[in-house]
């Protein structure tokens, strides 16, 4: 054990490790949802002791053995239940149940250090599920979010959101799936899903729904680490390696994304000399290479739209008639009030901010956007740069209401403090740190 002070960051180590050891245990013994209680109390254990006694050389294997034993404790406890009833009954001894060694399917043992968290992904994106569970699912057991998070995301009740997540793993233990990577005329089925998990997970770290922080850097981090896992697995899959870059081209704007009261601050406003440069690099290269050798997906267009941004040297330079176009292709490829939305942040730039306006009025009657802040914090924005500050003004408070974000509460009140008579109007928005 390392006797050094367990740090702050406990509960973020936590947090990676838990769907390495719940996947551990998955494929050792099956049984979901006894692996993963099993697995929690791991955690509390943890949380308790490491404080104490300071980290152990490997958290991960500590973690691993201390949830084996609870669950193994449990089975024998149930084991030997049963069978003193039955040895009541007939009058015969018992014996404990010994738990089996740890091996893969092959019945070969594996390495301490094996990550079984891609296998994990694609477990819970299993084709018994439908696809709200699969993603419900991926996100609980892998990206760690809590249910209450999941079901913001889902714009659901919590209590639905827990019993939808029960099923899921109800229904992955009847249909007996065994933990292997899904065979390669399976695998492509599954795909999809596990990319749109992925983006989630990394929309929910890169900008929280709710809490004092704006950005959960264990989430992006786990995020671009299992994309990477899944880069890996299929390198020339193009919508693979376009979400990849997308994360990496979003996040290296993280240390310019907020003031030093951790308040967002719009793309047009950042410090660029704080962008990652070395991370833009990887994700332009990564781009660049995967343009034009397959179908164009969704993940390629935007990773494309976040290059064109990451690549102007001032906001000034940025070239907005290529967002624009880039827009038009991604609303053909996948349509949605998301789109529709950003795409009226480069339609503004290029054609004014009526004409945003005008477009983001389709969306008025959408029950989908009904719930998104962002919208009227757009609408804010655009109205502020016709020169109705006082309607900019109660669309800054009516969208800081309504979100859960500290931070962007702050933000959006700020601005909407700002627009006192007299004020000019704010420089536009740039479809970030709204």
């Amino acid at each position: 054990m390392r006797t050094a002070d367990v740090p702050g960051r406990l509960e973020d180590l936590l947090r990676d490790l838990a769907p390495q050891v719940l996947a551990v245990l998955v494929r050792r013994h099956g049984q979901f949802d006894a692996c993963e209680d099993a697995v929690q109390e791991a955690l509390i254990a943890a949380a308790v002791q490491w404080p104490a006694d300071g980290l152990p050389d490997s958290p991960r294997s500590w973690l691993v053995t201390v949830a084996s034993r609870r669950l193994v404790d449990e089975w024998r406890s149930d084991s030997a239940r049963v069978r003193r009833e039955e040895a009541v009954a007939s009058l015969a001894p018992f014996e404990p149940v010994e738990a089996a060694d740890p091996a893969d399917s092959a019945g070969q043992a594996l390495p301490a250090d094996h990550d079984d968290t891609l296998t994990l992904l694609f477990l819970c994106c299993h084709p018994a599920l439908s696809a709200p569970s699969q993603l419900a699912l991926t996100l609980r057991a892998v990206g760690g979010l809590t249910t209450a998070e999941i079901a913001r995301a889902f714009l659901v009740p919590e209590a639905t959101m827990a019993q939808r997540i029960s099923r899921a793993k109800q229904r992955i233990a009847a249909d007996g799936a065994r933990f292997v990577l899904p065979p390669e005329g399976e695998r492509e089925a599954r795909l999809q899903v596990v990319l749109h998990v992925l983006y989630l997970m990394f929309n929910e770290g890169y900008t929280a729904s709710s809490g004092l922080r704006l950005r959960r850097a264990d989430l992006v981090a786990e995020a671009v680490r299992l994309t990477r896992l899944l880069h890996r697995l299929l390198p020339a899959d193009a919508e693979v390696a376009g979400l990849l870059a997308l994360m990496l081209l979003t996040d290296a704007r993280r240390d310019a994304r907020t003031d030093d009261h951790g308040v967002p601050v719009p793309l047009d406003e950042q410090r660029r000399d704080l962008w990652d440069a070395a991370q833009i690099a990887e994700g332009v290269a990564l781009i660049s290479r995967t343009l034009g050798t397959g179908p164009v997906g969704a993940y390629q267009l935007q990773a494309a739209i976040a290059a064109v941004h990451d690549e102007a040297a001032t906001a000034q330079e940025t070239d907005w008639p290529q967002i624009l176009a880039l827009y038009d292709v991604l609303e053909r490829v996948l349509p949605g009030p998301v789109v529709t939305l950003n795409r009226a942040v480069a339609l503004a730039r290029v054609h004014g901010p009526r004409a945003g306006l005008a477009l983001l009025g389709t969306l008025a009657g959408d029950e989908r956007m009904a719930r998104n802040h962002r919208l009227t914090a757009v609408r804010a924005h655009l109205l502020e740069q016709t020169g109705d500050l006082a309607g900019a003004r109660d669309a800054y408070l009516d969208a800081a209401r309504s979100t859960a974000s500290v931070q962007e509460q702050r933000y959006l009140a700020q601005r909407a403090a700002r627009l006192a008579p007299g004020l000019p109007p704010a420089t536009p928005v740039a479809g970030e740190g709204v």
